[in-house]
């Protein structure tokens, strides 16, 4: 079986001993690549972790130990391409690696057996424990054609570690190698469809996705074209002056090819610094770098947490939300994962929940399992406790926010749909993010007011917080439902986002105070004083002649008719179930264009229309049903009422054309210009002489039905 090696002229001191993996091991080595690591990229994190946690050791060695430094002070990460052997090359200065280490680390599942290996893989192990390379370095086999491995440790020899065809490896004792006192190489001679590592471009975009923020300079090798002056004999420019011969030697410029290494993670991990040491200017060049944003973030949060779990994270808000923040097929890649400032994914959907997804930044954990490779996360209770303290920290960072009103004001204007979320979704913090939202009021129109400052201003008597949705302030503002809480001087929150429906569903009380909606059935005035009381008592028993008719007429479209507490001026309301869709919830839910007919059918509920005793019109509509209930006018204002009420209270109506016909009647009749007999005027109904175009038995409204 031939040994071959990159290195040229290397001094054999030892014959190659020859090892074999079990069996079963093609099969295992083919999961482990293929199964566990789905990116080829993978394989190149992997060294470069492995070689920081060489140098993490070899640096708490030295502390009891410094000439463990002798042979290499430096502490270095080199990477390097060879185009010439299709080579990758990842060279560290940590601690190496004995004979018996390289048998028991990178010979680990040949020594531990398939069947226990594949068990502990079923069982979710924490495969770190198995040596130093762990199974992270056969994510090198996702490329290679064969793998070398260059170790030294301060007490032992040096020795070669070279992949075998045949399920076997070599180790063997080598003689001195220039420029190598400890440490380790790892040489990957690439398969030919994977020379695309060997580009200078790929392997700096590796390095910085995944590498970034190592606590070791990372170096790459690259290659620097240069200019050299060279003085040849043979390149002389002679001149002639005055019969002289005056020959003159000018340098010939030439272009020389340069190898130097070049550090790629110049970026250094701002979070393992002390808080108080990081200035204004590293938390914004952080920032942009993370999230390629040019803007400067809104607000931040740098936090340590120790304990059960031990991480840190920073956390930013930006100043804008992006087109596409609630588009479910994009991937959210906001929060990105490190374990020990390597990077793991950018896309942990379990880290913060979705209504949290315009928050940036970054979690370092120090102790946080990992499954076969570094990209997929256990489902854990560690994780569960990040998650739990990273949504604790976001509302800290957000009433922190709350406390500058301009700055607060440019969050909600962009966020706001994402806090109503929040209560929507998260019922543990519901009370938390209810108290960060801000609505327009009748006492403060033009500005926004909170849940506690709304409370603020409650009377003694109230114990409710009256609220409003509709299309805009300006519809609001005119809505009948808020009349007699206006005329009584309490405060109604006006809102007009279509996610505040959503979010009222589930925010039922805040701080003891019951929430609610005026346009709903179930409104009782608590502030109504004891006269006030009695007074609507009687009308309801006066009016309850009239209630009927008009429920007779309407029929079906209307669950019941009832007077009104809550309006005023206008002459009727029409109000919604107490679980139904409100008018504005049943105007968006019509809007969507895959919308289920079978749930709007169920969430339409009845409604109810609400008369007001104290409107001229009602009261002229009552006093006819005490003259006489079979008046055939009765039957067609209360069609008339009823349209005009569904306008008002936001709903649409069934038929506008016959509502436009009857709308059209009623002006001609205004204007006399009608072409219709009118009926007689019965003489019940005289007034000052005049004929009564709305009675009898060819009654004009009735004419459209």
């Amino acid at each position: 079986m031939e040994v071959q090696y990159l290195y040229p002229g290397i001094k054999i001191i030892e014959k190659p001993a020859i090892f074999y993996y079990q069996t079963e091991i093609n099969q295992l080595l083919s999961l482990i690549v293929n199964t566990f690591y789905r990116k080829k990229e993978i394989f190149l994190r992997e060294l470069i972790s492995n070689s920081s946690d060489a140098l993490d050791k070899v640096r708490y060695i030295s502390i009891s130990e410094p000439s463990i430094l002798n042979d290499e002070p430096d502490f270095y990460i080199h990477i390097i391409p060879s185009k010439a052997n299709n080579s990758l090359t990842v060279a560290d200065s940590g601690v190496g690696m004995s004979k018996m280490d390289l048998i028991n680390n990178i010979g680990t599942i040949a020594r531990s057996g398939t069947k226990r290996f594949i068990e502990a893989l079923q069982q979710g192990t924490d495969l770190s424990l198995i040596g130093q390379f762990g199974v992270g370095f056969y994510a090198s086999y996702l490329v290679s054609v064969k793998i070398i491995i260059y170790t030294k440790t301060t007490y032992d020899h040096y020795y070669a570690w070279e992949s075998l065809t045949g399920g076997s490896y070599s180790i063997t004792r080598i003689g001195p190698i220039k420029n190598f006192g400890r440490g380790t190489r790892v040489c990957i001679f690439l398969k030919d469809d994977q020379l695309e590592f060997l580009e200078e471009r790929r392997i700096r975009e590796i390095v910085k996705k995944h590498s970034e923020f190592i606590s070791y300079p990372i170096a790459l090798e690259v290659e620097k074209i240069i200019e050299k002056d060279v003085v040849d004999g043979e390149n002389k420019n002679e001149v002639v002056v005055e019969g002289k011969s005056d020959i003159k030697t000018q340098p010939k410029r030439i272009k020389e090819v340069k190898k130097e290494l070049e550090i790629l993670n110049k970026q250094k991990p701002i979070w393992m610094k002390r808080i108080q040491d990081i200035t204004e200017e590293e938390y914004i060049s952080f920032y942009k770098t993370i999230t390629n944003d040019w803007e400067e973030y809104l607000s931040k949060k740098h936090f340590i947490v120790e304990g059960q779990v031990d991480f840190k994270a920073i956390l930013f808000i930006p100043k804008r939300a992006p087109f596409d923040l609630f588009d479910a097929r994009k991937k959210s890649n906001n929060i990105k994962l490190y374990v020990r400032r390597v990077f793991i994914m950018d896309n942990c959907q379990e880290l913060l929940p979705d209504y949290l997804n315009f928050i940036k930044g970054i979690v370092d954990s120090e102790d946080l399992p990992l499954n076969i490779s570094r990209e997929a996360l256990q489902q854990n209770k560690i994780l569960k406790v990040i998650k739990k303290n990273l949504i604790k920290k976001v509302i800290e960072m957000l009433f922190e926010l709350s406390c500058d009103n301009d700055d607060y004001g440019k969050f909600y204007e962009a966020f706001s749909k994402n806090l109503k979320l929040g209560v929507h979704e998260d019922s543990q913090n519901r009370s938390k993010f209810a108290e960060l939202l801000r609505y327009r009021s009748s006492k403060c129109p033009d500005e926004s007011v909170s849940f506690k400052e709304y409370i603020s201003r409650c009377g003694t008597k109230q114990k409710n917080i009256y609220y409003i949705i509709g299309e805009n302030v300006a519809t609001i503002k005119k809505s009948p439902f808020i009349e007699k809480l206006i005329s009584k001087n309490i405060e109604v929150l006006f809102m007009v986002d279509p996610m505040d429906e959503y979010c009222m569903q589930q925010l039922k009380e805040f701080e003891g105070y019951k929430l609610v909606c005026v346009t709903k059935e179930g409104f009782h005035l608590e502030e109504f004083d004891e006269n006030e009381r009695k007074k609507f008592d009687e009308l309801v028993e006066q009016y309850a002649d009239l209630c009927t008719v008009v429920k007779e007429i309407i029929g079906d479209k209307v669950e019941k008719v009832v007077l009104s507490e809550r309006i005023e001026k206008s002459p009727a309301c029409l109000v919604t179930g107490e679980y139904g869709w409100t008018a504005n919830m049943e105007r968006i839910m019509k809007a969507q264009a895959l919308r289920d007919s079978s749930m709007s059918s169920y969430m339409e509920s009845k409604k109810t229309l609400e008369l007001n005793p104290y409107n001229k019109i009602i009261q002229e509509l009552n006093r006819r049903i005490e003259l006489d209930r079979t008046d055939k006018l009765i039957r067609d204002l209360s069609h008339l009422i009823f349209d005009i009420t569904n306008i008002v209270s936001g709903f649409s109506i069934e038929n506008p054309t016959n509502f436009s016909e009857r709308i059209s009647r009623i002006l001609e009749l205004g204007l006399n210009i009608s072409n219709e007999k009118p009926y007689p005027k019965r003489n019940t109904y005289k007034k000052n002489g005049n004929i009564d175009y709305w009675n009898g038995l060819n009654s004009y409204l009735h004419k459209v039905d």
